[in-house]
């Protein structure tokens, strides 16, 4: 009966571990389409950029909405927010970059997707340092 026992617990053990290496995987696919995703936006806006100031409206751990004008008067304030608002205050006049045919995708002046590295590589690097070890100690024989 024991030698049943163990082999359902190896089998446990490799199931979880595996789940673990499936979620470090996830994790490391989702940042990688992060940051290939705000590259994709910047050259967007990079094709036909127009730079103007923007009022911030609202900044919320979501989104910074702001507001701006376009050369022909309209008024804009992009439903999805700035891109890169780290350090923005409610009242902040700030310069901002957007693309001429779709003023939705707005970022701040000077700042791109190099921005993005810093934190999804801390969050990516701190789950394997915490997966590597949980997976070493599941797949050790007792």
């Amino acid at each position: 009966m024991k030698q049943g026992t163990d082999a359902r617990w190896r089998l446990t053990r490799r199931v979880a571990a595996r789940a673990l290496l499936a979620l470090g995987g996830i994790v490391t696919f989702l940042g990688v389409v992060l940051v290939v995703a705000a590259w994709t936006e910047d050259i967007a806006i990079d094709e036909s950029m127009v730079l103007t100031n923007a009022e911030v409206l609202d900044d919320t751990f979501a989104r910074t909405l702001i507001r701006f004008y376009t050369p022909d008067g309209a008024e804009q304030i992009p439903q999805v927010g700035v891109l890169y608002p780290a350090g923005l205050d409610v009242g902040d006049v700030v310069e901002v970059e957007y693309r001429q045919d779709d003023p939705e995708l707005v970022r701040v002046a000077g700042r791109g997707a190099v921005v993005t590295l810093l934190p999804v590589g801390l969050t990516v690097l701190g789950v394997w340092a915490v997966l590597v070890p949980a997976i070493w100690a599941l797949r050790r024989r007792i």
